[in-house]
């Protein structure tokens, strides 16, 4: 709140009317802090502002630059919410960059402060543990999530964050550090570490039961956003004999929608998300939808024209009638606008989730 009050000050102080995202630096340790920049612009940060909360904010910023003042203008995206709200979420969002710093020779793999990254995705969940294992997978297919066994555990990569550091977390995790250690050496707030245990601890549950898996165990597995190829990888099976493990116990994802008031107001929108931690849809499904799938996080040769490709895709299949379905994760795209589409997921882009939505 100390911030925000910090952010609204600046902002009165330099006559800022629109969108502005103001940056800080925190001690951790103390209330002391430094502004590092502010940005009076929409930027890359306010376009994941806006897919992670459901708040337009170009849309507004432009109404406002118009000189239309901000409780007359409504929230486009739920359309009957009034845009002079701050968003309430249920749900909880994890953002994280990619770094395709392999391609590169005589690169240094280490990250700090200077900007590195290619991409960057922006997963949803209803708890850390799930959103932070769907980003780790849309980073990059080839992970299963938070897996212990891709790094080994080196501590000065502890001690100086590289891209693979949160793999040598798991690995040091399963090795059996304890939460204090790792602090010391990563600087990681605790918070985040527990979460990262808890999911380190139910792999060695799964690992433990193996084959003999019962309902329970699954629910708990898919709560703390394990995929099924991450469960048959930790008992030893397929991914296939999961899927229809978990299809016959009846075990399937709810769809959640992101409407900006975390329920409290009546506001429906095509914003959604998959999640375990549910107990209901929060929309029905009357069929007849055509499914076009993104292209995922910006990398090193594949960027903004192929999302074009899917840009112009749903405008042709909206020419001709069809009602279209966006499944894709990336913050940075027109692909995952909330009126291109008649239904957007913000999923990660997998043969599981893929098939969740289209069954």
């Amino acid at each position: 709140n100390m911030l925000r009050t910090t952010a609204i000050k600046v902002i009165r102080h330099f006559g800022v009317v629109g969108e502005c995202n103001i940056q800080y630096a925190l001690n951790p340790s103390s209330e002391q802090f430094y502004i590092i920049e502010v940005n009076a612009r929409l930027s890359r940060s306010s376009a994941l502002a806006s897919k992670a909360t459901g708040y337009p904010l170009a849309y507004v910023a432009a109404k406002l630059s118009l000189g239309v003042a901000l409780p007359t203008i409504k929230n486009s995206v739920t359309g009957v919410t009034t845009a002079c709200f701050e968003p309430s979420l249920d749900y909880c969002v994890v953002k994280i960059p990619r770094w395709d710093l392999a391609k590169f020779i005589r690169v240094s793999k280490n990250i700090g402060s200077s900007m590195k990254s290619v991409g960057e995705v922006m997963a949803i969940g209803r708890n850390f543990e799930e959103a932070f294992q769907k980003a780790l997978r849309m980073v990059d297919g080839n992970f299963n999530g938070f897996d212990p066994y891709l790094q080994p555990v080196k501590e000065e990569e502890l001690t100086q964050p590289t891209d693979k550091r949160p793999f040598v977390l798991a690995a040091a995790l399963k090795n059996g550090y304890t939460i204090d250690r790792l602090h010391d050496l990563t600087k990681i707030d605790r918070w985040f570490l527990s979460k990262m245990q808890n999911i380190i601890e139910f792999h060695g549950v799964l690992e433990a039961n193996g084959a003999n898996l019962d309902r329970n165990l699954i629910v708990k597995a898919k709560k703390m956003g394990y995929s099924d190829k991450q469960i048959a990888a930790a008992t030893k099976s397929t991914e296939l004999a999961v899927r229809h493990q978990r299809q016959e116990m009846g075990i399937v994802p709810f769809v959640k929608q992101i409407d900006t008031v975390a329920g409290e107001w009546p506001a429906a929108t095509n914003y959604l998300y998959l999640t375990y931690n549910a107990n209901e849809h929060d929309l029905d499904f009357p069929g007849n939808f055509t499914i076009v799938v993104g292209s995922g996080v910006y990398r090193i040769g594949s960027s903004v024209e192929f999302d074009w490709c899917a840009v112009g895709c749903l405008r042709e299949l909206r020419k001709l009638g069809k009602s279209t379905v966006m499944i894709n994760y990336n913050p940075e795209t027109v692909s995952t606008d909330y009126d291109m589409c008649d239904r957007l997921y913000f999923e990660e882009i997998s043969f599981e989730v893929v098939m969740d939505v289209y069954e």
